[in-house]
């Protein structure tokens, strides 16, 4: 697959089959990751890999009620409300695998310099046939204190891609694009 199809073919999957990402695959998704450009060179990431079924369900429940109870402070969130009330819905589409890039503290623009990494590693996984989806609910609860003592993550790193990788279920149909919106061009 070349780079422009990858770019326009990728999408969110949120269906996976219930298939485990071997470890090679993993460390190519990482090594792609780490060949991202980052502000001076700093590259200023790490990373976290969960394939543990019962520890991906107990953070997406955990999460989901985190979420139920920060909705006063975030009215955003009351249109999800139902789906994180419901026990059947898994905030990581019960994906086998999470990743999580985290920014450490010592970067110039580590959180842009992860998210570059994070596209980096999302276009390789499609390019190999996986599917990802950034989790967006998950990242507020990662980055509690608590959790990170809990998952023996450091302090002062910042949690900024949770993104789910699997095998796709069904492959999301490609959508319109709207055209770029050019403000300035001289």
């Amino acid at each position: 697959m070349d780079l422009f199809t990858a770019i326009n073919t990728r999408r969110s999957v949120r269906s996976y089959a219930d298939t485990k990402v071997d470890k090679a695959m993993i460390d190519k998704l990482l090594e792609a990751a780490v060949h991202a450009p980052s502000a001076m060179n700093s590259q200023p990431w790490a990373y976290a890999v969960i394939q543990d079924k019962s520890m991906l369900k107990d953070i997406s429940d955990r999460t989901k009620q985190f979420l139920l109870n920060s909705l006063d402070k975030v009215p955003q969130l009351n249109k999800y409300k139902a789906a994180f009330e419901n026990p059947n819905f898994n905030i990581f589409y019960t994906a086998e695998s999470l990743i999580i890039i985290f920014a450490k503290p010592d970067g110039i623009r580590s959180a842009e310099d992860c998210c570059l990494a994070a596209e980096n590693l999302m276009l390789t996984a499609h390019g190999l046939g996986l599917g990802t989806c950034w989790i967006g609910f998950a990242r507020p609860f990662l980055n509690l204190p608590e959790i990170k003592a809990e998952l023996a993550i450091p302090g002062d790193y910042e949690v900024v891609a949770p993104i789910i990788v699997g095998y796709p279920q069904v492959t999301p149909p490609t959508v319109p694009k709207k055209a770029p919106e050019i403000i300035f061009w001289r």
